[in-house]
């Protein structure tokens, strides 16, 4: 044992520090708050969006249109990718499972059929939502499309 191994026994010491105990302790006098200003006082309050006296964000962004919180967002699949799913995986039904592990789609992500591409097999297609041309096209080869 030498003088630079030596430590406090466990749980003697305080690992916060005492603010207000003093000049000896290191935080006497301002408390380590500083001098004067706002922020030194007790009661002070800072509203979230205050930046010091300079013109705050939510004034300076411009404040128009419409955002609708129901809106539902599909991710777009185009009939070609499901003809490359099908055609690497030797699928004949393809659902939201098969398109997730294809790396397609994330787990909470609402699936569209889109008409882009050419379809040369007959597919059982599961998902959220099909467009006209892509729906026509699963069902010219005989296939089924069932919403989700």
């Amino acid at each position: 044992m030498e003088l630079h191994n030596l430590k406090p026994a466990e749980g003697s010491t305080r690992k916060e520090k005492r603010i207000g105990r003093g000049q000896g302790s290191g935080h006497g006098g301002t408390s380590t708050r500083g001098h004067k200003g706002a922020k030194s006082r007790s009661g002070y309050k800072s509203k979230r969006s205050f930046q010091g006296g300079q013109m705050p964000l939510q004034r300076i962004v411009p404040k128009f249109g419409f955002t609708n919180v129901n809106r539902v967002e599909y991710k777009g699949i185009n009939l070609s990718s499901l003809q490359t799913i099908a055609e690497e995986n030797s699928l004949t039904v393809i659902d939201f499972q098969s398109l997730q592990n294809a790396g397609f789609v994330g787990k909470n992500d609402k699936v569209k059929i889109l008409g882009n591409g050419e379809l040369k097999l007959k597919l059982d297609v599961k998902a959220h939502a099909f467009s006209k041309s892509a729906k026509e096209a699963i069902e010219k080869l005989e296939g089924t499309t069932e919403i989700l």
